[in-house]
């Protein structure tokens, strides 16, 4: 029997009604979520609510504003219930314990600038959970992030979010192929977080005015020092602050206090210029500082890239990208050059201040929104 053709595509892709398309909508409790869910229950969609308890939950209940606490629990929960469909609440301590804390714990105390946010969409949203929604038979996982999932010539591509303001490119840079053809990013293509809001007050939802979350999840009020001393008793170690000739200028309590390009809180005073701290020394317990100009790079090393592009990484000597090595800066022109199947170094064309070993580099194709893919620095 021939197959129809001529089926129209819903709205999630599928050549099938709503009520038959079952949708996973990964739910943190924010209004971004919040509003995927409820749109796709308007417009009749099977959807199943999965919500991820990824700490303490007794902490969590004693704090507000991050992604993962008690009272987000509770949020996502009052939207499956207003909107009648199944929500689950899922362990997940564990997994994310093994695999975003130790890691950020350790690479914080090698002196890298790790992005923890990264790691848990690659090893426990985008994978664990994404799993899940398969076991769960849905068709497809929906999220509320910002950024754009289009179809080219040879399958989904990764694309900047329609508002350069809320896009989360940045963070999503190590979604592989096989994952982003089963995800769905229905708040990708809005032009300001304005219209989300409304879209929640459309529907009614409680959390129509609920502020973003501005925190790691598991780092209260941005203390990351206080964090890795209950993971690594002993890792405050005092030692020296020297400058870029070795001359000891003062004491620090501790390499974790620190990060590249901080300027203030290093307590040395009496000098004409300002100093930054430049490199980290956890071996030797030192922080290393310099002036302004100590903190340009234009060359970057990088590893473990998840490569998006059409043809391979390494079938070209070098490409002609965009690059952001910082979420909050605008991709700035770059030359890309493989040195391997997953490895290559990014030549900024304008210098960068503060690169830091455990910051992600993200390329994106010149001239266009999408996202080629990206990896880890790996070295200062």
């Amino acid at each position: 029997m021939a197959l129809d053709t001529d089926l129209t595509l819903n709205s999630l892709g599928f050549a099938k009604p709503p009520a038959e398309t079952r949708v996973v909508v990964a739910m943190s409790g924010g209004v971004d979520s919040s509003v995927v869910a409820a749109e796709l229950a308007s417009q009749g969609y099977d959807v199943v609510g999965v919500t991820l308890q990824l700490y303490d939950h007794g902490a969590a209940l004693a704090k507000k504003g991050a992604c993962c606490a008690g009272i987000d629990i509770h949020d996502a929960r009052r939207v499956a219930e207003s909107f009648g469909f199944p929500h689950y609440v899922l362990d997940y301590e564990n997994i994310f314990r093994d695999a975003v804390i130790e890691e950020f714990a350790d690479s914080y105390l090698a002196g890298a600038t790790p992005v923890p946010c990264i790691r848990c969409n690659e090893r426990v949203k985008f994978k664990d959970l994404l799993e899940t929604a398969r076991d769960l038979d849905a068709d497809c996982m929906a999220t509320g992030h910002y950024i754009q999932r289009k179809d080219g010539p040879t399958g989904p591509e990764l694309h900047m979010a329609g508002d350069p303001r809320r896009d989360q490119s940045y963070f999503l840079f190590s979604t592989t192929r096989e994952q982003l053809a089963f995800l769905r990013f229905p708040l990708g293509h809005l032009t300001s977080k304005d219209e989300t809001r409304a879209l929640a007050a459309k529907h009614g939802l409680a959390v129509a005015d609920k502020p973003d979350s501005q925190d790691i999840c598991f780092v209260p009020n941005g203390n990351y020092a206080s964090v890795i001393e209950k993971l690594r008793p002993g890792a405050g170690e005092p030692g020296e602050i020297v400058d870029l000739a070795g001359n000891v200028l003062g004491l620090h309590e501790g390499v974790i206090h620190y990060t590249i390009g901080q300027r203030r809180g290093l307590g040395i005073g009496g000098l004409a210029d300002p100093l930054y701290v430049v490199r980290l020394d956890p071996d030797a317990r030192r922080v290393v500082v310099g002036p302004k100009d100590a903190l340009s790079t234009r060359i970057v090393p990088v590893r473990e890239i998840n490569w998006l592009g059409d043809a391979p990484l390494d079938s070209r000597a070098e490409w002609q990208v965009l690059t952001r090595i910082r979420s909050t800066r605008p991709p700035r022109e770059a030359i890309l050059r493989p040195t391997g199947p997953d490895t290559a170094t990014v030549e900024l064309l304008s210098a960068e201040e503060g690169v830091s070993p455990g910051q992600a580099c993200v390329l994106y194709e010149a001239d266009t929104t999408r996202v080629l893919g990206g990896g880890w620095i790996w070295r200062g």
